[in-house]
């Protein structure tokens, strides 16, 4: 008798779809283990050593001032040099820009031998470099596009971030780390689409990959994120990408173009592209913004003056168009901003060791939702905006972004408004190609392009990315301004060879240079610090992660408690590791000037919370002023100018009318209504 066959039902159909997964799946993941190499770690000592490298002290801004005017020509109507001790003076590059990737191509062109000159209007990263999702990744939904829409282009663009992002962590890996980021499934099918994904992410990124991405049952994804919504869950993807601390990245590319030579200045603005007779451009007429907000007296230097330079590069971001336009004000815009808008919650929001991606959104778009800094991170949203200078983030944005982490959170985690502690908006600089047949199509990666005079444009791009688009843009100035790198000759190269440096042959070797403070940099750091100098536990590991090896000094400048302990570092906000010698060493060796420079870019605290930002204002500004000496008016513009930066980091509207004597007596502490109460508490 034939054995009974197996009759056609629904569980049948069912179980057939399963089976095909399944194998699927197993093929796949016997292909990938068998192929992929293993991951690369960066080489982060495990021990320190007992004492700190010396390094040369880079120039003050006064020096590198004084740089800038040396290369004035003698004839101020063009920057054409008139004589061989003119062409001698000359510049090789002008950089006008010190976000990410101005910074990021005065490394490299310092580091090949040019004599390079970087001129930021603000401070470095006050733009869209500061304000990013603190990710350095390759784009898993990038990848995923490319592979639904059969784009190689969009492949090769993965391919190239994966690549920076194991230079990124290698280069600075006390300002990054590693991160896993879980991708929660509430499907059962998405599980192997997810694990394809991931492990296909993995294997892009080759020798280079971070840690090998894993499925997790829905238990172990609850012990792993116990904030996550339980209902429905099927289980989580996990998968690493880089996370880091974006402006004290950007303030350590600046300061490490300056240690290879680079005249470095913040606060002085480009007015003018000067040019000669047959209309090439031969340098660039600047303004020291500082120089009627300096508050002291014997100012000897002109506020306004002409730089000569064989080329000028536009690094702007942004603004990309405005450098443009005072080139050729008839040129076509190629810039199309979006906004970006992020919230920081508290890290009781998140573990400290794991992200989230909500791929799909109510509105298609992804979310992330990140650690940072002891905070968590929400973010971010994409609109078509304006260009400003300090764009606030509007609060229907914040509003849906707190409503796209509700969905993800338990239901009895109860996501408040009043728990958003900062608030900001990024402009991400889109950009069309103008030499395109369709002008309105965006570029999807980065663009370089020469005007007619000479001008040298690059706009677009990301963070993880910024090395890849500096080393580009460098090799095309050397052609387009017959450039000739080669060992250091110029001004500047008296700080060379310090320990750790690269040889300097005008090759391109920024995926091996070190930056600031990564020479001296091990897990095991802040041990160091707290033993020598008996500081926190927490501000050792905030010092050791922040300022790398360079945390023996910020330590160094840091007063005394006149406690047992700690010894050293009064902290400006007490619920933050952020400490006095912090703002000593922004002035002395960063080249710090305004309170904004401190409390948003070399410190953190507007980012992580506006409320502590403000409270910690009157000791920022006595400490500067001290350093600075800074007279009473120019202590009161500080105010007023912090004040209303950090209306743009989400301070509430009714708080930007606080005096020093308001704070100070706690009056900021306090809400006028019942209705800002329930906004804005933290309580209740």
């Amino acid at each position: 008798m034939p054995p009974p066959r197996l009759p056609r039902t629904g569980g049948r159909r069912f179980l057939k779809p399963v089976l095909y997964t399944s194998a699927f799946g197993t093929t796949g993941y016997i292909l990938y283990r068998t192929l992929s190499p293993s991951p690369k770690h960066p080489s982060v000592p495990a021990q320190n050593i007992p004492y700190p490298p010396k390094f040369p002290p880079v120039p003050t801004r006064s020096e590198q001032i004084s740089r800038l005017l040396r290369a004035r020509p003698q004839l101020t109507s063009t920057a054409a040099p008139s004589t061989p001790e003119d062409e001698q003076k000359q510049y090789d590059l002008v950089i006008i820009g010190g976000g990410a990737t101005g910074s990021g191509v005065a490394v490299d062109a310092a580091s090949r031998g040019l004599k390079v000159a970087v001129i930021e209007r603000d401070d470095f990263s006050s733009g869209t470099s500061s304000k990013s999702t603190k990710l350095v990744h390759g784009g898993v939904r990038y990848l995923e596009k490319a592979v639904k829409e059969l784009d190689y282009a969009q492949y090769l663009l993965v391919k190239e971030a994966l690549k920076e992002r194991a230079v990124f962590l290698e280069t600075a890996p006390h300002l990054s780390m590693a991160l896993p980021i879980m991708l929660p499934i509430y499907t059962w099918w998405k599980a192997p689409y997810y694990w394809l994904g991931t492990k296909c992410y993995d294997f892009l990124a080759g020798a280079e990959n971070l840690e090998s991405s894993y499925f997790l049952t829905k238990g172990k994804a609850m012990e792993a994120f116990p904030m996550l919504k339980e209902e429905g869950l099927v289980g989580a993807l996990v998968y690493y990408d880089g996370s880091h601390n974006d402006s004290r990245m950007n303030v350590a590319l600046a300061m490490t173009a300056a240690q290879y030579g680079a005249t470095v200045v913040n606060h002085m603005e480009v007015t003018e592209l000067v040019k000669d007779d047959d209309g090439r451009i031969t340098g660039v007429k600047v303004r020291d913004m500082l120089s009627e907000a300096k508050g002291r007296k014997g100012r000897k230097t002109p506020s306004e003056f002409v730089i000569s330079a064989k080329g000028v590069i536009n690094a702007t971001g942004p603004f990309t168009d405005a450098i443009r336009k005072l080139d050729d004000p008839s040129t076509s815009e190629i810039v199309a901003p979006s906004s970006g808008v992020h919230i920081v919650l508290p890290g009781y929001y998140s573990p400290q060791r794991m992200g989230l991606i909500d791929p799909s959104t109510s509105d298609g778009r992804v979310i992330f939702f990140l650690p940072w800094q002891g905070n968590t991170i929400a973010g971010t949203t994409d609109a078509a905006t304006l260009i400003t200078q300090h764009p606030l983030p509007r609060e229907e944005e914040i509003n849906w972004i707190l409503s796209e982490v509700r969905r993800y959170l338990a239901p009895d985690i109860n996501v408040r408004r009043g728990d958003v502690l900062a608030a900001w908006s990024g402009i991400r600089p889109l950009v069309r190609d103008p030499n395109a047949k369709n002008t309105e199509a965006l570029v999807r990666n980065h663009l370089i392009n020469v005007s007619p005079s000479g001008l040298l444009t690059i706009a677009g791009g990301k963070w993880t990315t910024y090395r890849q688009m500096a080393q580009e843009v460098v090799d095309d100035a050397i052609k387009e301004f017959q450039l000739t790198p080669g060992p250091v000759n110029v001004e500047g190269s008296e700080l060379l060879p310090f320990p750790g440096a690269v040889q300097i042959d005008g090759k391109c070797k920024t995926d091996k240079l070190k930056l600031i403070g990564a020479h001296g940099y091990s897990k095991t750091l802040f041990i160091n610090l707290i033993q020598h100098f008996g500081v926190e536990t927490a501000v050792a590991q905030h010092l050791a992660g922040a300022y790398g090896d360079r945390a023996w000094t910020v330590a160094a400048l840091s007063e005394p408690t006149n406690l047992r302990f700690p010894a050293r570092g009064k902290r400006l906000d007490p619920l933050y590791p952020f400490i006095d010698g912090e703002v000593r060493y922004a002035v002395r060796h960063e080249y710090a000037q305004t309170v904004v420079d401190v409390l948003a870019r070399r410190t953190r605290l507007a980012f992580l919370n506006a409320q502590a930002a403000l409270e910690a204002l009157p000791t920022v500004i006595d400490i500067m002023a001290d350093e600075l000496k800074w007279s009473g008016e120019r202590k009161e513009r500080e105010w007023s100018e912090t004040v209303a930066f950090l209306e743009s980091m989400g301070l509430p509207k009714s708080k930007t009318g606080m005096t020093r004597k308001d704070v100070e007596s706690g009056k900021a502490r306090k809400f006028d209504t019942e209705e800002e109460y329930k906004l804005y508490s933290r309580h209740g």
